[in-house]
């Protein structure tokens, strides 16, 4: 089986030639709160989000206390969490009661919901609600979750931050074998929000997944400030774009610091769909608009003094000045018009067309 160029989220047709499709990564920053959750949906519809899109765990589900507790500290982004990682996750994490009312939600906003289930039975649970799947970075090497998401025959998402060719070739050798309808998403995980991460985004990657998987749907999983990054993958032939999405980037929790808040995703979006009109078809031609410059920034051949009927042109008599009449002989065209015979008299600055010439 191949990747597929294009597929439907619901009513909405994702790759091909088709808009960009934004997804609004809520994810922790309901701050275990439903009525924030669903107030952030909302938002994120005002703000010209396809999808809502929530991470479905439990603590136990996707991470070991154990485990992390035996590094000897927090480390990276994590390293501010006030609580164990194992605490973060268990706040953060989303009730499975609330899915109805997610579902419910989003179709009022108008918008798509769906998930990254972290779990193979948060994924069963799931998937009577979403048409489609996302899964995040740090699973890029659990095959066995990435054939059960592949085998459920709705489109998917893989991001691939923290990871080498290698590791990508690899799953999706392994998707694709079950499903074409795959976005793969080029991501750095870093979660800080700092300028240097800029530095690490490696938007050229996109050129390289072009190349691996001619046909496929490419998107960008983003975590810096501003647009650069979104703008610059965009160009580059990302057609699904995630960032996380919040109210307020100040507020206390995992996600909120390197978020996006209605402002700047609304300010995101409008860029994006400038930038889709600005990048166009790729055809060379005069366009519309450029109609009537055509003839004002153009040059015309032109007698440089007058010339009676039946006189030999020679280049002297000529000059070159704008405008460029419809009809007009344009400056290439020179030596074609040296040596021709003018039919009648004609008056400097006068430009030739040619019924001029014998």
């Amino acid at each position: 089986m191949n990747a597929n160029p294009s597929f439907f989220i619901e009513n909405k047709k994702v790759g091909a030639d088709s808009p960009v499709y934004f997804i609004a990564d809520i994810a922790a920053n309901h701050d275990g709160d439903l009525e924030r959750a669903k107030d952030l949906i909302f938002l994120a519809a005002e703000a010209g989000a396809d999808a809502a899109k929530f991470q479905h765990f439990t603590a136990e589900t996707i991470v070991s206390d154990r485990g992390f507790r035996s590094l000897g500290g927090q480390q990276s982004h994590q390293a501010g969490w006030k609580k164990s990682v194992f605490s973060v996750y268990k706040d953060a994490s989303v009730s499975v009661e609330w899915s109805d009312t997610l579902k419910e939600t989003c179709d009022k906003a108008g918008i798509t919901f769906f998930t990254s289930p972290y779990s193979m039975e948060l994924v069963d649970h799931i998937d009577p609600y979403v048409p489609a799947y996302k899964i995040g970075s740090g699973d890029i090497t659990w095959l066995e979750m990435i054939e059960y998401i592949a085998a459920k025959n709705k489109p998917y998402i893989l991001a691939s931050g923290a990871s080498t060719f290698d590791d990508v070739q690899r799953a999706m050798n392994v998707a694709i074998a079950l499903n074409g309808n795959v976005c793969l998403m080029q991501c750095n995980t870093n979660y800080t929000a700092s300028l240097e991460n800029f530095k690490y985004i490696q938007l050229n990657v996109l050129k390289v997944y072009r190349e691996m998987y001619p046909n496929m749907v490419l998107g960008l999983s983003d975590h810096t400030p501003g647009h650069a990054s979104v703008l610059g993958s965009v160009a580059l032939g990302a057609k699904m774009i995630e960032k996380h999405f919040t109210d307020d980037i100040s507020r206390d929790g995992p996600d909120h610091k390197f978020s996006m808040d209605s402002r700047t995703w609304r300010e995101m979006v409008d860029r994006t769909r400038e930038l889709e009109n600005a990048l166009g078809n790729g055809v060379k031609k005069v366009e519309a608009n450029e109609a009537e410059t055509v003839i004002l920034q153009r040059r015309a051949i032109r007698l440089a003094t007058n010339i009676p009927a039946g006189a030999v042109l020679k280049r002297e008599d000529l000059e070159v000045l704008r405008p460029c009449p419809i009809g007009s002989l344009p400056p290439y065209l020179l030596n074609s018009v040296v040596g021709k015979v003018l039919r009648q008299d004609m008056q400097q600055g006068e430009h030739l067309k040619w019924t001029d010439l014998e």
